[in-house]
């Protein structure tokens, strides 16, 4: 049933980083209840809102008081609640931390924004795209003399945002068990992105990364870390940086130009990528499969999306799974005992708002009387 079975979490409906961290949590067994909204922005049908899978749905109006007392007669019951809102939204509903701790002082309480609970910026609106602009991480990514390209919403919304409020979440839920208190999160995409710069500005400290875009080892200025395209128009991902995947690059490669042995040597990459370049493309990727693919080059094609579920490595290890025609990540990570289910398809919208407020004690009056509220 996966490692958090047992652990009940509400999750207050929002956009992205929110459902992402709801679908690393319910990925692993825990029972994660979605509160929505009417209004609720969607960018697709339901059905192919993978970052909603495993959860029911409930549409509940928290902007009356009978919907806010619904959901805290079920806070009391759960481990914890995670919302998105900006610093403050959650306070004018009724619904903060302090009162939610009240109810039960167990309660892990996560607060995901994009500047954080506090600071000059924290009521301003923002997306990935800003908070991963002021710890230096959009700044890095791109080609020398152009724009910094925006990488998705990865680096902010995701691995800062979601996946560090699942993180903490977890942290505190096993701190819980100790102390029996519950605790707030303030996890911020900005701080979050900040943390996955360690290595980064660890180099820049001590001087063997630059300021500048595709001028350092790993932001595409060395022609053993890049990609290159192919003579069929697609392309392969080199990352060739030990000494001994190096010499395997250049054997399979067929180099053997004297000019290629100094591998570190900044001075020379542009030339020698761009010799690299010429030869990447007199084979198709295919061809260059056949040739790199399974050795220690660390090489790898670079598969489309229409591509992804139909590579063999992916196919042996089920990394994509299909989910009611859909196409998507399996469960990450894996583990040897407490296997996580097989997700279930995202929910309609409300579809168990009744059913979940009959599981946690709501007679069948009080229903009645939250649909004649117009509450739900």
């Amino acid at each position: 049933m996966g490692p958090l079975d047992g652990v009940k979490v509400i999750e207050v409906g929002g956009l992205a980083p929110g459902p992402f961290c709801g679908m690393l949590l319910s990925d692993m067994g825990a029972e994660v209840i979605r509160i929505e909204r009417k209004d609720q922005m969607s960018l697709t049908d339901p059905k192919f809102d993978v970052l909603k899978r495993n959860r029911r749905s409930m549409l509940i109006d928290l902007r009356k008081p009978e919907g806010v007392d619904a959901l805290l007669k079920m806070v009391e019951q759960v481990d914890a609640l995670h919302e998105g809102f900006r610093p403050g939204v959650m306070e004018k509903l009724g619904l903060g931390p302090d009162v939610c701790l009240e109810r039960n002082p167990r309660l892990v309480y996560g607060r995901m924004t994009g500047w954080g609970q506090e600071g000059p910026l924290a009521l301003a609106a923002g997306h990935d795209i800003n908070y991963i602009s002021l710890t230096g991480a959009l700044h890095c990514i791109g080609r020398k003399g152009e724009p910094p390209v925006a990488p998705l919403n990865l680096v902010g919304d995701f691995g800062g945002g979601g996946l560090i409020l699942a993180f903490g979440m977890v942290c505190a839920l096993l701190e819980a068990q100790k102390s029996g208190k519950g605790q707030v999160i303030d996890a911020a995409m900005i701080d979050g992105a900040a943390a996955q710069m360690a290595m980064v500005y660890g180099f820049f400290a001590s001087g063997i990364w630059t300021d500048d875009r595709e001028d350092n080892l790993l932001d595409g200025a060395a022609h053993f870390y890049d990609s290159f395209e192919t003579a069929d128009g697609k392309y392969v991902s080199v990352g060739s940086i030990e000494p001994q995947f190096y010499a395997l690059l250049l054997k399979h490669t067929g180099i053997d130009d004297p000019a290629f042995q100094n591998q570190l040597d900044k001075t020379k990459w542009p030339e020698l990528k761009a010799r690299l370049a010429e030869i990447f493309k007199t084979k198709t990727r295919d061809e260059w499969c056949d040739i790199m693919e399974g050795t220690d080059v660390c090489f790898a094609p670079v598969l489309s999306l229409a591509e992804i579920h139909k590579h063999p490595h992916n196919q042996a290890r089920d990394t994509f799974i299909e989910v009611d025609g859909v196409v998507q990540g399996a469960p990450a990570p894996r583990f040897s005992r407490t296997k996580p289910q097989m997700p279930t398809p995202p929910s309609k919208l409300g579809a168990h708002t009744e059913e979940v407020l009959s599981d946690y004690g709501f007679g069948a009056d009080e229903i009645q009387a939250l649909k004649d509220a117009k509450v739900i």
